[in-house]
This record gives C-alpha cells, sequence and structure tokens, in this order.
C-alpha cells in the first residue's frame, strides 16, 4: 500500500477529464494536479520546447511525492514519454503512465470497417505517434486532422452553441469524406466538446477518448505495484496547482471537475518547487 498522491498534469484544464475518471474508478486515491496554463497550450509549440516545460512540471510533481505520473496531454506524451520512462520510472522508481496507446488500443478493438480518424494538435498530429501506435494492427487506415480551434474553445469555457459546431464541421469535413466508423479524440480537451463533435460525425461513429483507459492502465500499474491505496487511509484530498493565474483555472476547473476542486495553489515549474499558497 501507498496512500502518495497520483501525479497528474496538462497544459490546461483538458486533463481533467483524465483526472474525472481517475476520481470515479479509483475513488480511494488522492491527485496531485499540475495545469501548466502560464505556457499552455502545447499543441502549438515546438516538440523540444513542449518535452522542456513537460519536464518542468513533472519534476515539480516528482519532488511533490507522487507514487505514479499520469501524462494527461496527448502532445506531451508524444513528446516527452522516453524521456519521462527513463528519467521518472528507471531513474526514481515512479510509473509514468501517458493517454495515447490507451486510446489506440480502443479504437483499433471497436473498428468495423478499419478506418479510424484521429483529431488531435498540430503537435500530436505531426508526431506521427498515433500512425505509430495503430501501425502494428493490420487493415487500419489513419486519417488526420489538426483542430488547434478546440483547445482554445474548451479554455474558454465554450462548448455548445453556432460557433463551436461551424468550427466542428470545418474540422471535421475531411474525417467524414474518409467515411471513418471510429474517431479518436486525440486531445483531453476535447471530451468537452463531445457534443458537438458527435452530433456532426453522426450517431454511427464511435467516439474514442482516452480518458477511461488511462483511468484502467493507472489501476493496472498501481495494483502490479502494491501501490494501491490504504482503505483505512481516510478521506482523499486532491491538490491543485497552476503555473498560471489560480484563480482562472479553479473556475474552470470547478466547472469541468466539480467540487473536488476546493482550492488552486500557484506552482511554480521552472524551479520544481510550489509556489505560495499551493497546499503541502
Amino acid at each position: 500500500m501507498n496512500d502518495a498522491p497520483i501525479g497528474m498534469f496538462d497544459s490546461g484544464v483538458g486533463g481533467l477529464t483524465v483526472a474525472r475518471a481517475v476520481l470515479d474508478q479509483l475513488p480511494g486515491e488522492q491527485v496531485l494536479y499540475i495545469g501548466d496554463t502560464a505556457h499552455g497550450p502545447y499543441g502549438p509549440r515546438d516538440i523540444d520546447e513542449v518535452r522542456a516545460l513537460a519536464l518542468r512540471v513533472m519534476d515539480e510533481l516528482v519532488d511533490s511525492g507522487v507514487k505514479l505520473l499520469v501524462i494527461a496531454c496527448n502532445t506531451a506524451s508524444a513528446a516527452v514519454l522516453h524521456t519521462a520512462r527513463n528519467r521518472y520510472t528507471k531513474g526514481r522508481g515512479v510509473p509514468v503512465i501517458e493517454v495515447i496507446h490507451p486510446a489506440a488500443r480502443a479504437a483499433a478493438h471497436v473498428t468495423h470497417n478499419g478506418r479510424v480518424g484521429l483529431i488531435a494538435t498540430q503537435g500530436t498530429v505531426d508526431s506521427g505517434v498515433y500512425e505509430d501506435a495503430l501501425g502494428v494492427v493490420p487493415g487500419i487506415s489513419l486519417t488526420s486532422q489538426a483542430c488547434p480551434r478546440f483547445v482554445e474553445l474548451a479554455e474558454k469555457g465554450i462548448t455548445t452553441g453556432p460557433e463551436v459546431l461551424d468550427v466542428a464541421r470545418e474540422y471535421l469535413e475531411p474525417i467524414q469524406a474518409a467515411e471513418v466508423d471510429t474517431l479518436i479524440l486525440g486531445c483531453t480537451h476535447y471530451p468537452l466538446l463531445v457534443g458537438p463533435i458527435s452530433y456532426v460525425m453522426g450517431q454511427d461513429v464511435t467516439l474514442v477518448t482516452s480518458s477511461d483507459e488511462t483511468a484502467k492502465d493507472v489501476y493496472r500499474a498501481l495494483a502490479k505495484r502494491d501501490l494501491l491505496r490504504s482503505p483505512e487511509a481516510g478521506a482523499p484530498v486532491h491538490q491543485f496547482r497552476s503555473t498560471g493565474d489560480p484563480a482562472a483555472f479553479a473556475g474552470l476547473a470547478r466547472r469541468f471537475l466539480g467540487p473536488e476542486v476546493s482550492h488552486v495553489g500557484r506552482a511554480d515549474a521552472v524551479t520544481g518547487q510550489a509556489g505560495p499558497g499551493a497546499p503541502a
């Protein structure tokens, strides 16, 4: 047993969709979540810059004593996974879970015609990481589309209405033309827009998000290493930090995660130390 928190991060609030799934599947666990809002979104950034930013956040999480790391961001997963597992799993004994392979596995399992669509940030699309993940499965073709405005809309809390539908129709047109029967939402922000995306794609297309499958991977990793939190440890206490404005992050986080977000402290992902107001 291990009562330390699970560490999670994203460039903003999108990773809270993964946090929600983890809390639903492992209600006794504690989460320490950092939103790197001072530097997000990661999607338009160069891969080396994303790697440096992500490692700074993960250094802070590991230095805070987390027992497992979740890279709750597709762009960061594509940029830093190999380095993170060398640095934290091999170097410090902290398992690292990412969001790409769980989604790819689920898509390969549910598709019937072998035509899979991917919507993601430009960084994730350019990395080719989903092509690599699905390339080992015979008979699957992948059609990818970068959707940068989806992140902008999600971060602003604009998740419904005519503007979102117009953007969705524009982005999803090439995906529809490819006659996919399965669509991977390859950014953790995108489940916040699942309503308009599903409406545009139609009921015959299965939407796949990484959240639930990633949470299953988290459970497996904790159980395998005997790291699950003790049932006698008491009620879980979750911590949230932001590298940007904590108040702005808190408003969106409470909307998308719920009352679990009772306080947001300031994170400092440059030095690896929590700034004033961050819970101990």
